[in-house]
């Protein structure tokens, strides 16, 4: 016969949660509590206290569940209150807005301090969290704020000095990458800049590709050419769009090329603009073999930002070098497909094409 004791410990073993209990994972924090029937306490699942009996624990989704079930909060791993990744997310939070909102860049040792955190370890934690250094978060602000600037119609003097820069020498080194092109012809819209660009046909449609000084900067996938003509034109609202030559359309048909067979791959210069953080994402994404796949939280790892997922699923939604840059090659953790910006079908197709080969 099969006792009371016996059967607690069945069920508790079953349980998934036991194995994340057994193994104290962090990533289960915040998802549920455990009780001890013995101590009247409840933790939560990384509890680094002395493991309980199974048969004396009890799983509840809440703090509160537990808590109206008669069992205290551990005092050691405090599961009434924010789990650390949660702690340290509105920590740096906070200190993300500091430097969105300063007038010069703090240093990292100011920052360390205003989080009451070593220097250290908060450069870790910063960059875990946010994806980048905070050098750099600090460096896309500003770029962001140009940007943002010079389209409310600054001028570039104003925009240069409004985002932060000391002198107006130190942001032309590094406009190009910026901007894509100067101040001045950003600020009007892509004046003087030339984009040369063709629409072909390919099995997933209509395709787009597009070529600035620096190389291939669009390639878009759609039903319409139309509607793709006028999102190159959006985005260069002044430039000069320049329907391509016979030599610009075998470019566009090694493009198409690639889309049929990709073992073929693209040795193409690109002109890729992005954040840091994007730039990362997206220069991970070009490692990704054909017939491979990958979830956004490895990618996240493999970039060197674990906690970093929801913004590498932003950066991949933001790429607009279809194929190029192969987002596609991204998948939820079980494998499910979603979140492409020209389509699930045509991410599923292209996926099973990459299979085949």
């Amino acid at each position: 016969m099969v006792t009371m004791r016996e059967q607690r410990t069945a069920a508790t073993i079953s349980d998934p949660r036991w194995a994340k209990v057994v193994e104290r994972d962090p990533n289960a924090d915040g998802k549920f509590v455990y009780s001890v029937r013995t101590t009247k306490i409840y933790c939560r699942p990384s509890c680094p206290s002395r493991a309980a009996k199974p048969e004396n624990v009890v799983f509840y989704a809440t703090p509160h569940e537990a808590e109206l079930r008669g069992f205290r909060p551990c005092k050691r791993c405090k599961p009434n209150q924010p789990t650390p990744v949660i702690q340290q997310a509105d920590k740096i939070a906070e200190i993300c807005r500091l430097i969105e909102t300063a007038e010069h860049v703090p240093t990292l040792q100011q920052l360390a301090k205003h989080a009451n955190i070593s220097t250290y370890h908060f450069h870790r934690i910063f960059k875990s969290v946010t994806g980048l250094t905070p050098k750099n978060y600090a460096k896309a602000h500003r770029h962001l704020r140009v940007r943002q600037k010079l389209e409310n119609g600054d001028t570039v003097t104003e925009a240069i000095y409004g985002a932060g820069y000391n002198s107006i020498g130190r942001f032309y080194e590094e406009s190009n990458n910026v901007l894509g092109m100067t101040p001045s012809e950003y600020r009007s819209g892509g004046v003087n800049t030339e984009i040369y660009f063709a629409i072909g046909e390919c099995s997933l449609g209509s395709i787009l590709v597009a070529q600035s000084v620096r190389g291939i900067c669009a390639i878009l996938i759609g039903n319409d050419p139309e509607a793709l003509a006028h999102d190159l034109q959006d985005k260069f609202p002044s430039a000069s769009l320049i329907g391509g030559d016979a030599e610009f359309e075998k470019m566009v048909a090694m493009v198409v090329g690639m889309v049929e067979d990709p073992m073929i791959g693209i040795n193409l210069p690109l002109d890729i603009r992005g954040t840091a953080f994007q730039q990362r994402v997206w220069h991970a994404l070009r490692r990704i073999p054909p017939g491979k796949t990958i979830s956004y939280s490895e990618l996240a790892r493999r970039i060197g930002s674990p906690k970093a997922a929801r913004a590498v699923a932003s950066a991949c939604a933001n790429n607009i070098l279809a194929v190029a840059i192969p987002c596609h090659r991204v998948v939820h953790q079980d494998g499910s497909i979603s979140g492409y910006r020209w389509g699930v079908e045509r991410k599923r197709a292209l996926l099973e094409r990459e299979s085949k080969n």
